[in-house]
């Protein structure tokens, strides 16, 4: 038997008459019909819209769900996602999202380190969050717009830490970092029309380099320890000083009251007085008689009275015998 047969194709022959031309035409209409039918329509999801193109040349922009379009490759369509909020990480990129989000940091440090003002490097790693408002400018009006504005972040965000020190940078000045750069960020987009919505630049985290984070680490303890000391100064201070204000302000009060009442007793003795004066120059003899009974009065009320040898004396006030008798006596 031979093992290597040989054919030969001139002995095969073919009997076109026995071919049905009519049904592969069929076959051929149905499959041509079949992929307009395929290539008419299309959906779009509820978060996006489709830019329609025909012939490369923007004619349309459909809205989300069953949508229609020229077969044939006539008219191409483009999914943008306008209500979805995108993201872009700078410094580093997420491996692993979820709760416990992993990130990876290898390779894009570069993009992250940055000179401040006054001449110290940190590490910036921030976050942008932006939508697309206008479909048409982001696929037209910039070519490869996510790259662009990827480069642009990176722009903005040097050129905002190199105006701050690194103290802002690391402490106080973050918040305003980053609004300024969402704010220098929005106005860049729309010079360059790239119908992109910037949400909120969030900083990560800032950090000195890893060859200088112990002297970064024992300035900020010092810092601290200076703000506690201060805020402590204080505190005893806001202690001390209203105590002190209120006792000056409560031995005024009982300096004013002793004066008031200095005062009203000076002129009530006063006003005594004078009525006194007025009456007895008035009437002079009664007056006189009036103030010798008083004063007798009040004098014989402090007198005592002894008895001795069944004689009632009572003790003298005054010496005034004897105060007589020396004084003639001078």
């Amino acid at each position: 038997m031979d093992q290597n047969p040989q054919f030969d194709i001139k002995n095969i022959k073919i009997n076109f008459n026995k071919i049905n031309f009519k049904s592969l035409g069929t076959i051929a209409i149905a499959i041509i019909i079949a992929v307009i039918l395929f290539s008419s329509w299309f959906t779009v999801e509820t978060n996006s819209v489709g830019v329609v193109l025909r012939f490369g040349k923007y004619v349309r922009t459909a809205g989300p769900g069953l949508n229609f379009k020229l077969p044939y490759g006539i008219e191409k369509v483009y999914d943008v996602p306008v209500q979805r909020q995108l993201k872009l990480e700078f410094g580093f990129r997420s491996e692993v999202p979820g709760i416990r989000t992993q990130y990876s940091q290898k390779g894009y440090k570069e993009e992250s380190l940055m000179l401040t003002g006054d001449l110290n490097a940190v590490v910036v790693q921030w976050i942008v969050q932006y939508r697309i408002d206008n479909p048409y400018n982001y696929l037209f009006k910039v070519r490869n717009a996510t790259q662009t504005f990827r480069d642009m972040n990176e722009a903005i965000m040097r050129e905002v830490v190199g105006d701050r020190t690194v103290d802002e940078v690391l402490t106080v000045g973050r918040e305003d970092v980053a609004a300024t750069a969402t704010k220098m960020l929005q106005t860049m987009a729309n010079q360059y029309k790239m119908g992109i919505r910037v949400a909120q630049v969030v900083l990560q985290d800032v950090t000195p380099p890893e060859q200088v984070k112990p002297a970064f680490n024992a300035v900020n303890e010092a810092q601290q320890e200076k703000e506690q000391l201060i805020n402590q100064a204080l505190a005893n201070y806001n202690r001390a000083i209203p105590k002190a204000k209120g006792e000056a302000s409560r031995t005024i009060q009982v300096a004013k009251g002793y004066a008031i009442s200095e005062i009203n007793t000076a002129e009530g003795n006063a006003d005594r007085f004078n009525k006194m004066f007025n009456a007895y120059m008035s009437a002079k003899d009664v007056t006189y008689q009036r103030i010798y009974l008083n004063a007798m009065a009040d004098i014989l009320s402090k007198a005592k009275l002894v008895i001795s040898d069944g004689k009632a004396t009572t003790l003298p006030i005054l010496p005034l015998n004897q105060l007589l008798q020396n004084r003639g006596e001078k």
